[in-house]
């Protein structure tokens, strides 16, 4: 049983930046795709960002270019910069893991059933 646990989240002016972080325990976490989804209140979940167990990364076309998603194995931490927030941005993020060996341009992190989910951290962008 893999436990996810988000941190980072908070009260940041439009184009400043936060980073995220999401702790996993309880895996071996360099086997597992990890990834970023938010829900904004009224809306549903959506994918944000995804990096593979080769550190392939993919990005919703909402955050590319502002946001960067990387993972440190030795800390089996998952980690998301976001720079140039916006308003739009106000969410809960969440951290997700999947057991997926797919890598590649050919990949659909966004459509992945993850097997285990964190509780969220809240970010809020004020304008």
């Amino acid at each position: 049983q893999v436990q996810l646990v988000e941190s980072g989240g908070g009260l940041v002016q439009s184009g400043g930046s936060l980073r995220l972080s999401c702790a996993a325990s309880g895996g071996t976490f360099n086997a597992y795709v990890m990834a970023w989804f938010r829900q904004a209140p009224g809306k549903e979940r959506e994918f944000v960002s995804a990096i593979s167990w080769s550190d392939e990364t993919y990005y919703s076309d909402s955050v590319k270019g502002r946001f960067t998603i990387s993972r440190e194995n030795a800390k089996n931490t998952v980690y998301l910069q976001m720079n140039n927030l916006k308003p739009e941005d106000t969410a809960v993020y969440y951290c997700a893991a999947d057991r997926n060996y797919c890598s590649g341009s050919g990949c659909d992190p966004s459509s992945y059933e993850y097997d285990y989910w964190g509780r969220g951290t809240q970010v809020t962008v004020s304008s």
